[in-house]
């Protein structure tokens, strides 16, 4: 069980390691901040809805996930 466990935690760091990479090469590209991506800003308060940039990563990875459900078979 513990090996399991340890297995899990191992698994997890390494995705968050690599999901903060992106989120950092993200933003030095550019992504949350192209034209169609609304910022609102009121008195006290503000919301950004990064419209365009989420189309951008949902293609890439719809892309990038067929690409590798094909190359191993599943």
């Amino acid at each position: 069980m513990f090996q399991q466990f340890g297995r899990a935690l191992i698994f997890l760091g390494i995705a968050m390691v690599v999901v903060g990479a992106l989120v950092w090469l993200g933003g030095r590209l550019g992504l949350g901040s192209l034209p169609g991506d609304f910022t609102l800003r009121g008195e006290r308060w503000g919301c950004h809805v990064p419209i365009v940039s989420s189309i951008i990563i949902s293609v890439v990875l719809t892309l990038l996930l067929n690409l590798l459900f094909r190359w191993f078979g599943k």
